[in-house]
């Protein structure tokens, strides 16, 4: 038996929220997915959605935020065929002129659904048959945890250093390497959770375009407790393309916030370190820190002679006097715990090698920060 039709409005849905809390609880998993000009991509990624196996009941809520395409009508032309299937559908979208962001339409998809569980669904990605059923398994035997999944990368080798990150970082190091340039080690895309572990966390940031939502949600659940899990298997086929909405922040916000976020973190708990890079990164994660834990670092240490023989790096800018020397040591020589900025995967496993023959523990000893 199809569930009944919802009327089908372009108006915000965001004061229903009396409708919505009497059926809250009557659906699984939602799948969120906010729109903006996804046209190209959405057959694909609704056929993918109509293909999944899990037996429980899902619902597709969809938040249109100001596309200028026919997304929304593409959309709509798959109501009767998901409702067939037994998923209910509710779209949404706003008067706006002007896109309002994703953390805004991932807010609005939320508020106006009423599954258990969360799904997150990018409109330009395709998720695997499997995809709900195996997230959702993992959900219920990691309550408090974001869930995550392998990915395959389109086009294939578009992204080889971050793909293989994504997918073969061990569950330990899901928790360990959050201060990485390449963001949550669990990709946005790729989240699932309990409606309870979102509402712990707090909406998306809705400051819009150029604001990485997915990464301050991301330390804000780390800050809160809940915990990181990856279902060991591929399940989502994760597109990369120069129109996604990632390409808009800066690397320098993104630095600025994972700097932020390692002090609070981790520097804030140790008495003194040492950064493992002497050259531009070190100096530069060493110029961005607070001047209590730049007073904490004890020296810099690298395998390049030409700078371990130059003896110290001097901090030009500094406005103290004299000027901070920084020894400059062989990283043998040198003491942890360590802030490794060191690009992972670049060295021909020489860094790797290095690190465990001074047989250091990831997460005490060091983290990575590059």
């Amino acid at each position: 038996m199809r569930p009944p039709k919802r009327p089908r409005t372009t108006e915000d849905e965001g004061d229903r929220e009396g409708e919505m809390d009497e059926r809250r609880s009557a659906v699984d998993v939602s799948i969120v997915m906010p729109v903006y000009n996804a046209s190209s991509w959405l057959d694909e990624c609704l056929q993918a959605i109509l293909e999944q196996d899990f037996t429980g009941s899902m619902e597709l809520s969809v938040f249109d935020d100001a596309s200028t395409d026919d997304s929304r009508e593409v959309v709509e032309g798959w109501r009767d065929r998901l409702e067939a299937r037994g998923m209910s559908v509710v779209i949404s979208s706003h008067n706006s002129a002007q896109p309002r962001g994703v953390g805004y339409a991932k807010n609005k998809a939320i508020a106006q659904s009423r599954g258990q569980y969360l799904c997150f669904q990018d409109a330009d990605d395709v998720m695997l048959p499997q995809r709900v059923r195996l997230q959702f398994e993992a959900s219920v035997l990691h309550p408090d945890s974001l869930i995550g999944c392998k990915v395959q990368r389109v086009p294939e080798g578009s992204t080889e250093r971050y793909t293989r990150w994504i997918n073969t970082i061990t569950q330990e190091q899901l928790t360990t390497q959050v201060y990485t340039s390449h963001g949550p080690t669990v990709v946005m895309p790729t989240w699932f959770c309990s409606r309870d572990c979102f509402l712990k966390v707090g909406a998306f940031d809705e400051g819009g375009k150029g604001v990485p939502e997915d990464l301050l949600f991301f330390y804000q659940s780390l800050r809160q407790g809940l915990g990181v899990h990856r279902v060991d298997q591929c399940l989502l086929v994760y597109r990369y393309h120069e129109k996604a909405a990632t390409h808009s922040v800066t690397e320098e916000t993104i630095w600025k916030m994972r700097v932020d976020f390692l002090q609070e973190r981790v520097l804030s708990q140790w008495e003194h370190f040492t950064i493992w890079n002497a050259g531009k990164q070190g100096r530069k994660l060493y110029r961005s820190l607070s001047l209590i834990n730049q007073k904490k670092v004890k020296a810099l240490c690298d395998v390049d002679e030409n700078k371990i023989h130059k003896g110290f790096y001097t901090y030009e800018e500094s406005k103290e006097r004299p000027k901070p020397k920084i020894p400059v040591l062989h990283y043998k020589d040198a003491s942890a715990p360590f802030i490794i900025c060191v690009k992972l995967d670049m060295t021909g496993g020489v860094l790797e090698e290095n690190l465990n023959s001074l047989q250091l523990k990831e997460g005490i000893d060091y983290y990575h920060f590059n």
